[in-house]
């Protein structure tokens, strides 16, 4: 009988440096859709709050820090990450296991704002965007969840069957922007 292994969704394609970027897999850790029910948000984010130490994140947002992080996903809906999500949260929201259904990934370094400009449609620039400002947005033609974690550094999440696709397409611009200097 054959044994089968388990595999990261980026393995083998990471980690990359071209230039002054790199840019590598993240182990999320467990990843829980967290949809708060109707009326329950403030009563779901005292919750959070108590169980993990971060609130529901506002729209456009992410709250915790890495190793436990929330962020915010669309309309009604936050991707907790880190922890497994304590029972008290399904009180106040529909909780829903993402573990193995993202690839994420972390971009960073000198020119991390140039190598997204070429992918990505939105102003990610330090003064527009900060540390803590999340979007969904594509990333060239991928549907994308792109936080600003740190003063040069992104978390960036696409659907797991995407990963290739997305090593290729930040490869390619890594390259461009490595090319101009």
């Amino acid at each position: 009988m054959d044994k089968l292994s388990a595999k990261t969704p980026c393995e083998g394609l990471l980690p990359l440096t071209v230039g002054s970027v790199k840019l590598t897999e993240e182990d999320p850790g467990t990843m829980t859709s967290i949809a708060p029910y109707k009326g329950r948000v403030n009563d779901l984010s005292a919750a959070l709050k108590a169980a993990h130490g971060m609130t529901y994140p506002a729209a456009n947002r992410a709250t915790g820090k890495a190793g436990a992080r929330a962020v915010w996903f669309g309309h009604a809906q936050a991707m907790l990450m880190g922890p497994a999500p304590d029972a008290s949260l399904a009180e106040h929201a529909a909780l829903v296991d993402q573990s193995d259904a993202w690839a994420v990934v972390r971009l960073d370094g000198d020119g991390v704002e140039d190598v997204l400009a070429r992918l990505v449609p939105v102003d990610l620039r330090p003064a527009q965007f900060k540390r803590g400002h999340t979007v969904r947005s594509l990333l060239f033609h991928m549907s994308a969840s792109i936080t600003k974690v740190g003063e040069k550094t992104f978390q960036i999440m696409v659907f797991r069957s995407m990963a290739e696709t997305l090593v290729h397409d930040l490869k390619t611009a890594m390259e461009g922007v490595a090319a101009r200097g």
